[in-house]
């Protein structure tokens, strides 16, 4: 017969006490039975949950889990069943407040840039109005794919280590500065390259180059006269005062909504919040506010000064601090590979997002209310795809490095219903707004239609997001650097289409707004 272990553990104990010290040797230890408390269990996958991993190891739905069920290893964490539910309250709890966050910040900058585009600045040197989509376009995929990738680490425990975590923080902002720099100028030789090929638009109300859902209310902006003097002397003097201005914008943007970033990534590991349900959303909507703030003030500045070597100086200052972070991003390793990628989604986003482009400028002037309207349709369901690509790209990575994630119970298609049942409140809340302060006159049967299609554009974004995520890291890409800016340009395209049919199928209803 066996003995008790019990008995086994009350000897051992007794023969630690009789040699009166605290060696215990590991083969001693070896040798007892331990029996684990009943309440507790370790964050490991029993023989069920591994099966379902096997099943859906291959399209990342592991990461489909609330922050409760995250852990930093084999840690203790509460057993019991029902967990379905509270899994899902915590995605509800951690996502609504994101998006309608963003949801307010996307109509702040829809105002913002009415009113600099007002600014002396813009109105005397019409490049500076095509750049601001621009770069508004690609700053805003960059500090999403920043959000991305820190989420990613801190959801994988990289963070926990203090100085792992300088390390990662530190190179992640460094990178984000070379590559700000690098777009923002980009940026200004295509709104030169614009003011150049069609002149014609400098002229007119209409943006000339949308690239983003938030910027859909700078259709048909009226633009007062320029002002008298103030003109650069030059093509050369004025594409370096456009130059310094994004550039400058982007870079400062960088420093501040990057570290805040980081920052909101490290909070909420600490407190046990996931952030890849919070940090993709506030990064693309924060990041548009704080660029197009700081570019109206920056070239409001510098245009005083627009015909002496100033904005040239400021040039050469924010190149030679990129090349400082080259230097610095090259000898991190944690983000050394990261300079030579991403390139070509930021630039495919921006091709892809001309066609988007192309549906404003033929159906804003047609259809009232169509930049307001698309400004929700197409950045809502943006920012949720973001939510779930980030999810997904995290547990892509944890299984590639054998990562302890806990399995969670809400499967794909249920957080998917989630995500898609937390925007429609805010949708509805929305059309309310716009109703209640008479913005726009909605009648009921084109808010029920907008609210069926803006369902449609949010399934399809889920679904694309999920898709795209998997395709990429098929072909050995990272989803957190080539998913979301082709997502996001994508989600602009196919929410104004989506609109736009809803807006035809009330014009053959006989019905105008």
């Amino acid at each position: 017969m066996q003995e008790d272990p019990r008995n086994e553990t009350e000897s051992f104990l007794q023969h630690v006490d009789d040699k009166g010290n605290d060696n215990v040797e590991l083969d001693t230890l070896q040798d007892i039975l331990v029996t684990p408390h009943a309440r507790y269990r370790t964050a490991e996958y029993d023989s069920q949950d591994f099966d379902d991993d096997v099943e859906h190891i291959g399209d990342g739905s592991d990461a489909l889990l609330g922050s409760g069920g995250r852990t930093r290893g084999n840690e203790r964490i509460p057993s019991g069943t029902g967990r379905v539910w509270p899994q899902v309250g915590s995605i509800v709890v951690e996502c609504a407040p994101t998006l309608l966050m963003t949801t307010i910040s996307l109509l702040f900058t829809g105002e913002l840039l009415d009113r600099v585009s007002r600014w002396r600045a813009m109105s005397t040197i019409d490049e500076l109005i095509m750049i601001i989509p621009v770069v508004l376009n690609l700053k805003g995929n960059l500090e999403m794919n920043l959000s991305a990738r820190m989420g990613t680490a801190a959801n994988m425990g990289e963070l926990d280590d203090k100085s792992a975590q300088r390390k990662i923080v530190g190179g992640n902002l460094a990178l984000l500065q070379v590559q700000a720099t690098v777009v923002a100028f980009i940026a200004a030789c295509v709104a030169m390259l614009l003011g150049l090929l069609v002149p014609e638009l400098s002229s007119g109300p209409v943006d000339p180059f949308p690239q983003n859902s938030t910027l859909s209310l700078t259709a048909r902006l009226p633009r007062p006269p320029p002002p008298l003097g103030g003109k650069p002397k030059s093509g050369l003097i004025e594409f370096t005062m456009v130059a310094s201005s994004a550039m400058m914008s982007a870079c400062l943007s960088s420093i501040v909504l990057g570290s805040f970033m980081c920052f909101l990534v490290i909070i909420c590991r600490r407190y046990g919040r996931d952030p890849d349900n919070i940090a993709p959303p506030i990064a693309s909507c924060l990041g548009d506010l704080v660029t197009l703030s700081l570019l109206g003030v920056i070239s409001s500045i510098l245009i005083n000064v627009v015909n002496t070597p100033i904005p040239l100086i400021c040039v050469i200052l924010t190149i030679l601090s990129a090349t400082v972070c080259v230097f610095l991003v090259r000898r991190n390793n944690s983000v050394k590979d990261l300079i030579y990628q991403g390139w070509v989604p930021l630039f495919g986003a921006m091709v892809i997002s001309c066609a988007t482009g192309i549906v404003l400028d033929m159906f804003a002037s047609r259809y009232q209310g169509f930049p307001l309207l698309a400004i929700v349709i197409s950045g809502l369901p943006g920012s949720v795809g973001s939510i779930f690509v980030s999810r997904l790209s995290t547990a892509l990575h944890a299984a590639s490095a054998n990562a302890c994630l806990h399995k969670s119970e809400p499967s794909p298609k249920l957080v998917m219903v989630t995500l898609t049942v937390i925007t429609i409140p805010i949708e509805i809340l929305f059309l309310c707004t716009l109703r209640a302060f008479g913005w726009l006159k909605l009648p009921i049967i084109f808010a029920v239609l907008s609210v069926l299609f803006f369902c449609c554009a949010v399934f399809t974004s889920l679904v694309v997001a999920r898709w795209l995520t998997n395709f990429l890291w098929s072909k050995g890409l990272d989803p957190d650097t080539y998913a979301l800016p082709i997502h996001s340009a994508l989600m602009d395209l196919i929410g104004q289409l989506l609109l736009v049919l809803c807006f035809e199928i009330i014009s053959l209803l006989g019905m105008n707004l």
